[in-house]
């Protein structure tokens, strides 16, 4: 396999690639929804709740949603992104931990959400973004908290000297 150094600087490489991806995303949404680009997604959208085509000011209310989506995803991508340069800088295991329970957090949700809107493309969507944040996330976490481990000298002697007693 790959030292753990090696695979260290690979496993964060990845995410911050799929950080900038969500950037990358989040403007798309916000700037180029209303062009027609995403025509087929808000199609998908507004035949879930209409049943077919959806009244003009439906269809201008879900570009703006998707627009203000696509701004919150930028905000959530530079969170991460500050993230995963604090979890790689200082190698802090419980960053990547937090990454982990946002994530686990959210997927879940917003498949359920979109499942009781028959929305299926978003069980997809969810599950690849699962597929690709949890395992760096998971190995970086035992990385970090192995090496953590090993350096650790344990708990401060209260006869030592520089203790607080």
């Amino acid at each position: 396999m790959f030292p753990p150094h090696d695979l260290r600087r690979m496993l964060v490489g990845w995410l911050y690639a799929a950080t900038l991806v969500h950037l990358l995303v989040g403007l798309i949404l916000t700037w180029a929804g209303h062009t027609g680009v995403f025509d087929s997604y808000v199609h998908h959208i507004e035949q879930a709740f209409w049943g077919a085509t959806a009244p003009a000011p439906a269809h201008t209310q879900q570009i703006w949603w998707l627009a203000l989506f696509g701004a919150t995803l930028q905000s959530y991508s530079l969170y991460m992104l500050g993230l995963v340069h604090i979890g790689n800088r200082y190698k802090i295991p419980s960053v990547w931990g937090w990454m982990m329970i946002g994530v686990a957090l959210w997927a879940p949700q917003d498949i359920w959400i979109s499942l009781q809107a028959g929305i299926w493309s978003h069980l997809w969507v969810d599950s690849f973004a699962l597929f690709v944040l949890l395992p760096p996330l998971f190995w970086l976490y035992r990385l970090d908290k192995r090496a953590e481990l090993a350096t650790d000298t344990g708990p401060i002697d209260a006869a030592s000297p520089g203790s607080a007693s």
